[in-house]
């Protein structure tokens, strides 16, 4: 799964300390998501895409962004 939490993140100027605050996870979660090690749960998804006010889609995909 692709994202664009890094720039999401990058754009409001937020830490990946800041971004794991404000989901109640560990920085590494928001690195492993980051950087694709890991897929956040379903739950965790729409969490993240309601703190950056986009759609789940948005956020995530399954093709890689150019």
């Amino acid at each position: 799964m692709h994202n664009r939490l890094r720039l999401l993140r990058a754009e409001r100027g937020w830490t990946q300390a800041e971004l794991a605050y404000r989901l109640n996870v560990s920085r590494q979660a928001v690195n492993a998501i980051e950087t694709g090690k890991h897929d956040p749960s379903l739950s965790l998804a729409f969490l993240i895409a309601r703190l950056f006010d986009l759609s789940v889609e948005q956020v995530f995909t399954d093709q890689p962004r150019d």
